[in-house]
């Protein structure tokens, strides 16, 4: 009778230390959820590979431009995109990227208010610079859910669960020639995006499963804890990723000259 006494007492102490981990795992959860990082610079492979391409001098830079990517998908903003687009164009430093995007709410505005007298300089008397190539982009999948699988499994009242996702994202891009509206090459693009989840709940019934075997109820103080935690991967820096993956994939194709010598022998 003692013996089963100590084995009871020593299974109700493991069980309690049990519980109140996953008690106080699951308020650290809560508390580093308020906790944001520090701003950093973007340091992901596809920017790295970008800012390692050895930089033309600017004089020998083709202009180019684009004037706005194209997006179906609500959680994709077509001008978001474009910025990332025209981002990658300069960290890459092969081009001269003109702005035609917002040359409205910027570049135009301010040679008005030039010729206006509103401002010194001769900002107004200067041609913008024109592009030779044009770059055009398009958002072409955005698939939530492509793949699911999920399970989980009950131990006495004690409720594990967990499941994985994948989803996909997929964008085109063509440059085309300014000069006779060819499109002299185009690259697709495509990501998965993976997201995790685990799930921890039912600790109270467990305890009530435990001490029933000694014909015992657990005390009605203990913490019945439910975790939750889920992982998944910003759709916008996979959308940086795949638009920095084009850019240096045309730039490979375009050659050290910038497609120039490619485009001058294709014209008439």
């Amino acid at each position: 009778m003692n013996a089963c006494n100590t084995n009871s007492g020593r299974l109700t102490a493991t069980l309690a230390m049990f519980v109140l981990s996953c008690a106080l795992h699951s308020a650290r959860a809560i508390a580093d959820a308020g906790d944001g990082d520090a701003p950093t610079v973007d340091q992901s492979a596809t920017t790295k590979s970008l800012r390692a391409l050895p930089r033309k001098p600017l004089a020998s830079r083709i202009p180019v431009t684009i004037y706005q990517f194209r997006s179906g998908s609500q959680e994709i903003q077509a001008l978001a995109a474009t910025d990332m687009f025209m981002t990658a164009l300069v960290q890459s430093g092969q081009f001269r990227v003109v702005e035609r995007a917002q040359i409205n709410q910027n570049v135009l505005r301010e040679k008005q208010m030039n010729a206006g007298g509103q401002t010194d300089g001769s900002t107004a008397q200067h041609k913008l610079t024109g592009a030779k190539y044009v770059f055009e982009g398009t958002v072409s999948e955005a698939n939530a859910g492509e793949t699911q699988k999920q399970g989980g499994v009950d131990i006495g009242g004690l409720n594990l669960g967990g499941s994985k996702s994948t989803d996909t994202l997929a964008i085109d891009v063509r440059i085309i020639d300014a000069d006779s509206g060819e499109v002299l090459d185009s690259v697709a693009v495509r990501k998965a995006i993976r997201s995790s989840s685990r799930s921890v709940g039912g600790t109270a019934a467990l305890a009530n499963t435990v001490a029933s075997f000694f014909h015992r109820s657990a005390s009605p103080l203990t913490p019945d804890v439910n975790y939750q935690s889920t992982r998944k991967e910003s759709i916008d820096r996979a959308l940086r990723a795949c638009i920095n993956a084009a850019v240096l994939a045309l730039i490979d194709r375009l050659g050290p000259d910038g497609g120039d010598g490619r485009a001058a022998a294709d014209r008439p």
